[in-house]
């Protein structure tokens, strides 16, 4: 099975298995998964070398319920319709349980951000907005940052849609603070893993001091949250990026790790730990094992490999049905 297949797996299976617990219907459980939206747009762009790219471009609009659609957009070349679909379905069901007055929905380009200039990814942004424009608003659907897009890009997204309808800064959150941001969205998901890390070791009486962590994905969600449960004492032992991983059985040193990763936008080349990689990385031992990375990590082909005692989320489905089910009849959370 494919990471991506995984991945749709993973968002699908729970609703599945919700729908069977709670009796549903079948026509309330299809109202309830089908998206109310579906667009796929072609972004054709101007690259630096003066030739002209095209991409496909998403945008599902889940369910609008409760409130505006409100989801991320992502840029990574596994984007496809089906992935999107499944992110979107998410984010309804996370704005509900948490009773946040927000529908879900979720966008993305099947795109490799790291061989596009900052200029061309800047093009490609408007460009992309500008498609979606017809489906958005500040209380219809209100985009976010994901996976490599940034408070940068939201800014590119309010300038262009204020050039077309007005000033707007409520048409994306994620923007930078100087355009109207959030002061500590940057690291609220982070912070909100490691708080989870910190109540989950108050429940079972774990020593914080004395735990070990293995982090999955070093972006935004998982450097943040390896400085703050640095912080709370945690050793960590492990962390990978898309170039592969770093182990350090005596804990590797967060705070300069954290600065590399920010000025180089990887850990590759950090000079720390051993190279593993992100598979190997799976199987170290630890208290807190942290999917921070892309959806369908812990599958059934990798769960039994699994040597942690724990497992927090911190990323969009993680983990697929199957092999949530296989750690649950091992006792690990």
């Amino acid at each position: 099975m494919s990471k991506k297949t995984s991945s749709v797996n993973a968002a699908t299976g729970a609703y599945q298995r919700a729908v069977e617990l709670l009796g549903l219907k079948p026509n309330i459980a299809r109202a309830l998964e089908m998206p109310d939206r579906e667009l796929t747009v072609e972004v054709r762009f101007r690259r630096d070398n003066g030739e002209v790219m095209s991409l496909l471009g998403f945008r599902v609009q889940h369910n609008n319920t409760r409130g505006p659609f409100k989801g991320g957009i992502r840029y990574h070349h596994h984007v496809d319709l089906a992935e999107v679909r499944a992110l979107a379905t998410l984010m309804t069901w996370k704005t509900a349980l948490l009773d946040i007055p927000y529908g879900g929905g979720k966008g993305g380009i099947a795109i490799d951000p790291s061989e596009f200039s900052n200029y061309e990814l800047e093009r490609l942004s408007r460009k992309f907005f500008r498609a979606i424009d017809p489906v958005i608003g500040p209380n219809i659907d209100i985009p976010a940052p994901d996976v490599n897009t940034s408070p940068v890009v939201m800014g590119w997204f309010m300038d262009e849609y204020s050039q077309a309808h007005g000033y707007t800064p409520a048409i994306v959150t994620g923007k930078p603070l100087e355009l109207g941001g959030s002061e500590g969205r940057e690291h609220a998901t982070g912070k909100g893993t490691a708080i989870t890390v910190r109540e989950t070791a108050n429940k079972y009486d774990i020593d914080l001091d004395k735990s070990t962590v293995v982090i999955q994905g070093f972006g935004n969600v998982g450097s943040f949250a390896a400085k703050f449960l640095d912080e709370y004492g945690c050793k960590i032992v492990g962390v990978s990026d898309v170039t592969g991983g770093i182990h350090e059985p005596d804990g590797l040193e967060i705070p300069s790790l954290f600065d590399y990763n920010f000025n180089n936008r990887t850990i590759d080349g950090c000079g720390q730990g051993k190279k593993i990689t992100n598979d190997e990385l799976l199987t170290l031992e630890c208290d807190f094992l942290i999917p921070a990375a892309l959806g369908g990590a812990i599958n059934k082909e990798n769960v039994d490999t699994l040597n942690c005692r724990f497992v927090i989320e911190a990323a969009n489905g993680p983990v697929t049905p199957k092999a949530a089910e296989t750690l649950w009849e091992k006792s690990v959370p």
